[in-house]
């Protein structure tokens, strides 16, 4: 059986970095379940690698034709889904799918596939070195990360949905945890 692994947290938490860091171990079999978004492209991110960048009227088409294995309007017009054809097409290619999502995206996807997945939630050492990660992005307004860091409280209040948090203090320590973890759920 095909297996289902959810990273979700904070913007700024290192979720993509321990994605990244598991996507690199052969023996998990894994592949990434490219999201798709209505937000532009940060510096260098292509189109069909990081996600798939879609204009927000296609993005609403593509919803009303029931295309999103599941989606969310996280701010205004901005976008995010994963699209039932690529968990398709990584099932096909026999691998198990690692998710990098919003935390309401990731439970609905375990809400939909309880016995195949393993959600993880990915809790930042404080709010304090949340929002200094955020800034040291230089990638976004003012306005946009205050909108994360409210945001990021509401997601902190519902971690305890998922069925482990990783909380990120020391990067390599979280990463062994999470290898340990996901090597653990793909051998039952």
């Amino acid at each position: 059986m095909n297996k289902l692994i959810i990273f979700s947290a904070p913007s700024g938490s290192g979720k993509t970095t321990i994605v990244r860091h598991l996507l690199a171990l052969e023996k998990l079999n894994l592949a990434f379940s490219i999201s798709a978004t209505s937000r532009l492209p940060r510096g260098e991110e292509q189109h069909g690698k990081e996600y798939y960048f879609l204009t927000v009227d296609d993005f609403k088409q593509r919803i009303a034709q029931q295309h999103f294995l599941e989606w969310e309007e996280v701010y205004p017009d901005n976008f995010y889904g994963t699209l039932k054809t690529e968990v398709e097409r990584l099932w096909a290619l026999g691998k198990n799918v690692v998710f990098d999502i919003d935390v309401v995206g990731g439970l609905n996807i375990k809400e939909q596939y309880p016995k195949q997945t393993l959600a993880i939630f990915v809790e930042p050492p404080s709010m304090a070195i949340l929002e200094e990660r955020l800034r040291n992005r230089g990638t976004e307004t003012e306005e946009k990360i205050q909108m994360r860091l409210n945001k990021a409280a509401q997601e902190l209040s519902v971690a305890h949905q998922f069925d482990v948090v990783l909380k990120n203090i020391h990067l390599e320590d979280t990463l062994k945890e999470a290898e340990r973890i996901v090597t653990d759920f793909l051998q039952q």
